[in-house]
């Protein structure tokens, strides 16, 4: 049944229209659309109406009024609508609604894109190709900011009362403010849930790293259900412990190692820096405190004499870093951040490094939220071992996990 009614729209298409090529197949479609949602509009307006418009014998509250044009974007391109009207206003067309000159889910597609990183321009070029509807920038960013109701919502959800392991870390961004493009600071909180998967608790943009802005996002976490954190990790920012201890003072604090590698790295030649690397992954891939301060001795040995400053770092840190010690290799491992927020942080580089100025903060945080929906979407297990991880931490902090 259904092929051969297929079989007469194929036999009506070559009947009707000059078709030579695919394109001329695209607009022989595009104009049976076109009179198909025409045909549609009409038949709802007779069904609003109540009456036929020939009928004169019956008393009427409504009367047509005419007609109006609309031009309508559709995914075979674009076309003329006429509309019609009553006087009373209460037509509601639902094949075309009200106010909607868009039925193609051509916002769909460019929500899409500018999660993936597209620039606008490449919005606008990728969507003419298609559809061949040119759209503009000022109009892919009214269309994307319809994800801005969404991230609001996001943003306030509540949260579970119970978090293991939470990483804090700041990713700056160039953003536009009264015409000077400034330094922002996007703040990202990324929790592992006591089933052991990750979850990005939520992002805030604001000025440059400060603990007192980290005071505020802890505490809205709080307001959010957060009751108890077993172990923050961040990097050595001043202040952060105070804020930590603040809000969650039973949280053990513990410093990033991969910030304090990227601090003891920065003055490093290029030609050393893969050597000097692996004798830095001897410390704090130790297994007990005393071998990694043995280890930090030998390295010092080694690289004093030419990078004394970058070895400096891991001395006046010690104290913040031996507490790595005191859990096994797996948890240690979770705690490294680099599989975490460092990861994180590199997906909101790619999708972010067509845009080198943002022009608002809510442009920003767009594109964090739509980047941060895309790599969620991969975070499908948990960690490796989580189950044994989980029960150390029952036996170190007891009674807290429930």
């Amino acid at each position: 049944m259904k092929e051969s009614k297929n079989n007469e729209v194929v036999k009506y298409i070559l009947e009707n229209y000059d078709i030579k090529n695919a394109n001329d197949i695209a607009d022989a479609l595009k104009d049976m659309f076109k009179d198909t949602i025409q045909t549609m509009m009409n038949a709802e307006f007779e069904s609003s109406m109540g009456y036929e418009k020939s009928d004169n014998k019956i008393e009427k509250n409504n009367y047509r009024n005419g007609y109006s044009s609309k031009n309508v974007k559709s995914k075979f391109g674009e076309f003329e609508l006429t509309v019609p009207r009553d006087r009373n206003s209460e037509f509601d067309p639902q094949i075309v609604p009200k106010n909607k000159r868009d039925i193609s889910g051509i916002e769909e597609k460019v929500i899409n894109l500018y999660s993936k990183g597209l620039s606008t321009r490449e919005i606008s070029d990728s969507i003419e190709d298609i559809y061949g509807v040119e759209l503009s920038a000022t109009m892919i960013s009214n269309i994307t900011d319809a994800v801005l109701e969404e991230v609001e919502e996001w943003q306030k959800r509540p949260l579970k009362e119970v978090y293991p392991i939470v990483f804090i870390d700041a990713v700056h961004f160039n953003v536009k403010q009264e015409n000077i493009i400034v330094k922002k600071a996007a703040y990202v909180i990324l929790g592992v849930t006591t089933e052991g998967f990750k979850e990005v608790l939520g992002i805030w943009i604001g000025e440059n790293e400060s603990a007192k802005y980290w005071l505020g996002t802890l505490n809205e976490l709080k307001n959010r259900g957060v009751k108890d954190i077993l172990i923050i990790c961040s990097d050595g920012l001043k202040g952060i412990n105070e804020a930590i201890k603040a809000v969650y003072p039973n949280a053990m604090q513990q410093r990033c190692i991969v910030h304090l590698i990227r601090n003891s790295v920065k003055f490093v030649s290029y030609k050393h820096l893969k050597e000097f690397c692996n004798d830095l992954r001897t410390i704090y891939k130790s297994n007990t405190e005393k071998e990694a301060r043995e280890n930090l001795e030998k390295v010092k040995q080694k690289w004093n004499s030419i990078y004394p400053t970058s070895l400096k770092v891991w001395e006046d840190n010690w104290e913040a870093i031996c507490t790595l010690f005191n859990y096994s290799k797996e948890l240690r491992k979770i705690m490294y951040t680099t599989n975490a927020i460092e990861s994180l942080n590199r997906s909101y580089r790619k999708y972010t490094k067509t845009k080198g100025v943002f022009p608002t903060d809510n442009s920003l945080m767009k594109c964090l939220y739509l980047a941060t929906k895309n790599v969620e979407k991969k975070w499908t297990t948990r960690y490796p071992n989580w189950d044994m991880i989980y029960n150390e931490l029952n036996i170190l902090y007891p009674d807290r996990l429930n």
